[in-house]
Order: structure tokens, then C-alpha cells, then sequence
């Protein structure tokens, strides 16, 4: 079975993080992307520190076109292109595609059939001409807040904002396109950071709103369910380890041989646990010092309880579950590096989510992009010559 989405064109104006994942979403999912970048590449490329990464990840499965897009042979080749395109998506700052003559209302008299998706730092209203980056948002939208402890801030440990905002835009553009099936238009759709991040807090707002209480960060709060925590272990280890339900609390007396605790009117219930937290977490906590990390994790499995290891990202390359559920794709980044790398974590059955183009070098694809346009060699020659595109 082919990929949903072969067949449909994109070009994408992106850079860093949120673009880029839009333009990897719509790739794994079989579209032809065209990453457009200026003759010198792409700055992600070039990012460094915890920028390392982006461009590796987030640029397989996509065509590289060098080009200009300030020359007038740069917009001839654009415009060209967007007669045949699908799909357009634009992480750029706010006015950035108007002023450079991409902007939508330039666009759609090209092709109606047009879906363009921008992305944004904010959505329409007041902040809407401010620049926001993840980080920024995280900051003003209370996320670093609720993952700091109290007085203190913390930006979570990923892009989170700019990923999960990527995948709206995602959702946008699919909605776009169902929706141009019946109506044979395409349309403009937009996600933002600021408002992707309110959106991950409305649990939050709607806790803050029923208890009229300030919502304490997360590592302040009160969990919901009695054990839900990190437990050091007797090899200075650490695990996770959560009870969800009484089965899971019955399961885990029998597993640690806590016949007592099972027995205790106190502890019958999730509320009645929490409500006897003070003397009963550190008797927990004491009881996982008794056990390997290790032996923590077989009786937590051999009972059917939640839990986990304490992973770093480098522990993922060796991860069972997802090196034998074949979700990692064997990659060369442009540096030669061969690695593995998350695919699109989507079960779509009858097909097979895989890598059919390594992240490209700078104009990897330009000579073949133009060629499909008709421009002769020497024509793509003298392009080159003249600094407006790389091949």
C-alpha cells in the first residue's frame, strides 16, 4: 500500500525547529517535500550548542532547492513551481513571505488549489507581529512554571512548543485538504507557538478554575494517584514507579511481600494513601532501597505496574522496544554520520513509514527540481554561475 500522502507537492520556506516539523510529518507520510534554502544553506545548518540536531532530524525525507529567493530569476523559479505545488509551509517572521513576494494573496492567484500554512509566534491578535521563539512562549505561556520548582522556572528538556506546534500545523493542512476535496480550493491555515502553549496548560487553567487555588508546578503539586514518583535504589540507581489503580496496589503489596500495608484500613483506597502520605512515602521510599533497579523493574513487570528507567537520549539507540518495533530508520547526516533516528510514531496500516532520502546536502535536489521545470543544463549552468542557485 503506498503512503497517504504521495502525490502531494510541498514547499517549504522553514528553518529551525516548528517548519521543519511540519515538512517531516507531511514527508514520512510519502509527500514530495521541497526544502528551500538560500544558495549558502540553510543557517540551521550551522547551529550549534543544542542546534546541533534540528537539521539532521528534522530534514530527512525532503529535497534540498538552493536558490535566491531575492532575485527575480529565484521568484521566476518559485512561482513556477507553485503552478504544481500542493502545499506551502512558512515558519519565517511575521511579513518575511509578503515582503519577498510568497506571501498567500500573491500565491493563490497562482494556483487556487493552494494550501499555505503559516507558522507563527503568535496567532492573530495583539502579539501577533511580536518574534517568539520556544523557549520565549514557554516562559509567558506558564509552562516553565509549572516545570520548575517553586521560584524557580525551567524550560522543558525538548522543543517541545515548537514540535507540538509543528503538528498542528500538520492537523491544519490535513483538515485543508479533506476539506478541498469537496470544494476543490485550497485555503491559508496558521498555528503559533503562544497559543499551542496555552493549549498544553488547559489542564491547568481548568484545575485553577475548579479549586480557585494558584496551580502549584508540577514538581510541588500533589499527584493524583498515591505512588506516582521517582525512588532511589539500593545500586544508587533511580526508577519510576507508579500505582493507578487498587488492582495495581494489591499487585504491588503482593510483589514486595507488603501483606501489612495490603491489610491496613488506611491504605485501602488511592485518597486514603495520599491522605497518610507523610509516614507512608518514606516507608516506600525505604522499601525501594532495599532492591536493585534492576530486580525493581522485574517485580514492577512480572506485576503488571507501571514504570520506568530513568533514560537519557543516548539510551534510545539501544532501546529494544524501539530498535525491534522498527521505529528507528538507519540515517546518513550530511556529515557522514550514519545513525538512527525516530520515525513519524504512526502505525498506518498496510504501509510502511521509512527513509527514501537522507537530509540532503545544500542544492542537493536543484538540478533535478529545475530540469522538471524544462531549464536546460547550460541554463542551470549559468544560474550557478551567476550565484542565484547551488546544485
Amino acid at each position: 500500500m503506498s503512503l497517504p500522502l504521495e502525490n502531494i507537492r510541498v514547499l517549504e520556506f522553514t528553518h529551525a525547529v516548528m517548519g521543519p516539523t511540519t515538512g517531516l510529518l507531511l514527508a514520512d507520510m510519502g509527500a514530495e517535500v521541497i526544502h528551500i534554502e538560500p544558495p549558502q544553506g540553510d543557517e540551521t545548518r550551522r547551529l550549534k550548542g543544542f542546534g546541533t540536531g534540528y537539521f539532521p532530524f528534522y530534514s530527512r525525507n525532503k529535497k534540498s532547492l538552493a536558490v535566491d529567493l531575492k532575485s527575480e530569476e529565484g521568484k521566476k523559479i518559485i512561482n513556477q513551481l507553485v503552478v504544481t505545488t500542493d502545499i506551502v509551509v512558512e515558519n519565517f517572521g511575521p511579513g518575511t513571505m509578503d515582503r519577498l513576494g510568497f506571501g498567500y494573496q500573491e500565491l493563490k492567484k497562482l494556483n487556487e488549489r493552494l494550501i499555505y500554512c503559516s507558522l507563527k509566534g503568535f496567532a492573530s491578535g495583539p502579539y501577533e507581529n511580536r518574534h517568539a521563539m520556544d523557549e520565549v512562549v514557554q516562559m509567558m505561556g506558564g509552562l516553565a512554571y509549572m516545570t520548575g520548582r517553586p521560584g524557580d522556572p525551567l524550560r522543558a528538556g525538548t522543543s517541545i512548543v515548537d514540535i507540538t506546534g509543528g503538528m498542528f500545523g500538520y492537523i491544519g493542512i490535513l483538515l485543508a485538504l479533506y476539506e478541498r476535496e469537496k470544494t476543490g480550493k485550497g485555503k491559508k491555515v496558521k498555528a503559533s507557538l503562544f497559543e499551542t502553549t496555552a493549549f498544553l496548560m488547559g489542564q491547568h487553567m481548568a484545575y485553577g478554575a475548579i479549586t480557585k487555588f494558584p496551580v502549584p508546578p508540577m514538581p510541588a503539586r500533589v499527584s493524583a494517584w498515591s505512588i506516582y514518583r521517582i525512588f532511589d535504589t539500593k545500586d544508587n540507581d533511580q526508577v519510576f514507579v507508579g500505582i493507578i489503580s487498587e488492582k495495581h496496589w494489591d499487585r504491588f503489596c503482593e510483589a514486595f511481600n507488603q501483606a501489612a500495608w495490603k491489610n491496613d484500613p488506611r491504605l485501602n483506597t488511592n485518597n486514603g494513601r495520599i491522605d497518610q502520605r507523610e509516614w507512608f512515602i518514606p516507608a516506600v521510599e525505604q522499601l525501594m532501597q532495599q532492591y536493585t533497579k534492576q530486580e525493581i523493574m522485574n517485580k514492577c513487570e512480572l506485576a503488571g505496574i507501571t514504570f520506568a528507567p530513568i533514560a537519557k537520549p543516548e539510551d534510545l539507540f539501544d532501546d529494544i522496544q524501539l530498535n525491534e518495533g522498527n521505529s528507528l530508520l538507519n540515517t546518513t547526516l550530511p556529515d557522514g554520520t550514519i545513525t538512527k533516528l525516530p520515525k513519524t510514531p504512526i502505525e498506518y496500516e498496510g504501509a510502511e513509514i521509512k527513509l527514501t532520502l537522507n537530509p540532503p546536502s545544500i542544492g542537493e535536489h536543484t538540478s533535478e527540481i529545475l530540469t522538471s521545470l524544462g531549464y536546460t543544463k547550460d541554463e542551470i549552468t549559468q544560474l550557478q554561475n551567476q550565484q542565484i542557485i547551488k546544485q
